[in-house]
């Protein structure tokens, strides 16, 4: 099963664009652990063309890279909670990120979830549905989640 992460990757296949385009707040981790990657394979699986964007910068038009899925966006914030990620019990910053290449914690944005939508809505005007998902788009509803 096949998940594109790059347009070079589409062009091999012959790919013009892509069903749906999933962005994590991970580094894209090919593994059954990982929520993103197992919703990828389910979808490769029922015959949708899918790609995905881990960890997009925030700068720049990173998140454009594949251009706009024909169905939807799916956005999480990765395996971990972006704040939980970023910040101890204590509100001290954390320095490192198992699920960022090289450990350091310099790519996941605090709420990642809505940095990502708001990303997606300043690059594409006429966009696709966008589906949220993950832990940190389920318990960032309650209201006193992040006490």
């Amino acid at each position: 099963m096949l998940l594109l992460t790059t347009k070079a990757q589409m062009v091999q296949f012959g790919w013009s664009e892509l069903d749906v385009i999933l962005i994590s707040g991970d580094a894209y981790i090919d593994s059954l652990y990982i929520g993103v990657a197992v919703i990828g394979k389910v979808l490769v699986g029922a015959g949708f063309r899918v790609g995905i964007i881990g960890q997009p910068e925030l700068e720049g038009e990173d998140i454009k890279r594949l251009g706009e899925p024909k169905l939807f966006w799916g956005v999480s914030g990765g395996s971990v909670d972006s704040v939980v990620a970023n910040y101890t019990a204590n509100k001290k910053f954390r320095n490192s990120d198992d699920y960022t290449p090289g450990g350091k914690n310099t790519k996941r944005p605090d709420r990642a979830v809505i940095v990502y939508t708001n990303l997606i809505r300043r690059y594409f005007k006429d966009i696709a549905p966008i589906v949220l998902g993950g832990i940190e788009a389920s318990l960032r509803c309650i209201t006193h989640y992040d006490f």
